[in-house]
């Protein structure tokens, strides 16, 4: 990576998150022309975004550019959240400990089972009927 830009990939569910960290003021930007405050329409959304320089506080250190697409505004969040926290381990490799700790780096692998056939939903069953 360059010495003045740091890049990486936050995934969750479907979402897909670009995050890149250039030295700045502390701006967010998503999707090239946004502000969180903007694009979220729940401040526990804006609080996720936030939480890895908050843990690491580097709040008005740096200013984030991402670009997001796929699934849900929750997923997004995190994923931009997965995103933000390994850009920051790119930035520096001490912050490892307290970013794992927090466990803002492991990529929640949870998804939404696919349906089978033969069943109404994933795993529900059609009613059984005695007679």
């Amino acid at each position: 990576m360059s010495e003045d830009r740091w890049h990486a990939v936050g995934k969750r569910k479907t979402a897909v998150a670009r995050v890149w960290l250039t030295p700045g003021t502390g701006k967010i930007i998503i999707n090239k022309n946004m502000p969180p405050e903007e694009y979220f329409d729940r401040i526990t959304s804006l609080i996720k975004i936030k939480q890895p320089l908050a843990i690491t506080n580097l709040q008005d250190k740096f200013d984030i550019y991402v670009n997001i697409k796929g699934g849900g505004k929750s997923a997004q969040a995190e994923a931009i959240r997965h995103g933000i926290a390994r850009a920051l381990v790119l930035y520096d490799e001490n912050l490892r400990l307290a970013l794992k700790k927090a466990s803002f780096l492991t990529r929640d692998a949870r998804k939404v089972e696919r349906k089978k056939y033969g069943k109404h939903k994933a795993r529900r069953s059609h009613q059984f009927s005695k007679r």
